[in-house]
C-alpha cells in the first residue's frame, strides 16, 4: 500500500483544508518560538526536540498556506517527499527525517545517545530550514497553490483507486 493512501486512511491522518495565510503565519510564529527555545535550553535532548519542532512547524506553515492537513509527523514527511519535491531538495527532506529520528531517540529512549555531531548539525540546519520555508511561502502564487491542491487530491484519488 502506498504511504499517502495509508496516511489518508488514518483517523487523524492527512487531508485537505482551506488554505490559510493566518494559520501559516501562526505556525511560522511557533517555529520561531521553538528556534528561540533551542538557543536558550542547555540540555542536548531539549535542543534536539525544540530544533525538530521548529523545522516541523516551518513545514506545517507551508502546508497551511497550501491547505494540506496532516496530524501525523511521518505522513507530513511523506507529503513533503512526494508532493513538495519541487520546493524542497532531497537533502532538506533527509535532514528533517534525521531530525525527527533524533527527536524520537532523545524523547523516548533514555539509553540512546544522539551523537554530538548530529545535534551540532541540527543547530545549524534549523534556522536555514525556517528561512527556506518562508521563502517557499513567499513565492507560492495562487496558481501554484491551486496546482498543488489538485495534485494532492489527484494523488489521493489515484492511490485509493489502486488499493
Amino acid at each position: 500500500m502506498n504511504r499517502l493512501l495509508w496516511c489518508a486512511q488514518l483517523k487523524h491522518g492527512i487531508g485537505m483544508t482551506e488554505p490559510s495565510d493566518n494559520l501559516a503565519a501562526a505556525y511560522l510564529k511557533k517555529a520561531e518560538e521553538a528556534l528561540d527555545a533551542m538557543h536558550t535550553v542547555h540540555a542536548k535532548d531539549w535542543k534536539i526536540s525544540t530544533g525538530y519542532y521548529s523545522m516541523y512547524f516551518s513545514l506545517y506553515a507551508v502546508f497551511m498556506k497550501i491547505g494540506i492537513r496532516s496530524e501525523n509527523h511521518t505522513c507530513s514527511l511523506e507529503i513533503m517527499r512526494q508532493m513538495l519535491h519541487q520546493y524542497f531538495r532531497a537533502d532538506e527532506i533527509e535532514k528533517l527525517k534525521r531530525a525527527q529520528k533524533s527527536r524520537i531517540e532523545c524523547q523516548y529512549y533514555t539509553s540512546q545517545d544522539v551523537p554530538d555531531i548530529l545535534s551540532g548539525e541540527l543547530m545549524k540546519d534549523v534556522p536555514l530550514f525556517l528561512v527556506r520555508c518562508k521563502g517557499i511561502m513567499n513565492r507560492l502564487t495562487e496558481r501554484d497553490i491551486a496546482r498543488l491542491r489538485e495534485d494532492f487530491k489527484n494523488q489521493l484519488s489515484l492511490q485509493q483507486g489502486t488499493a
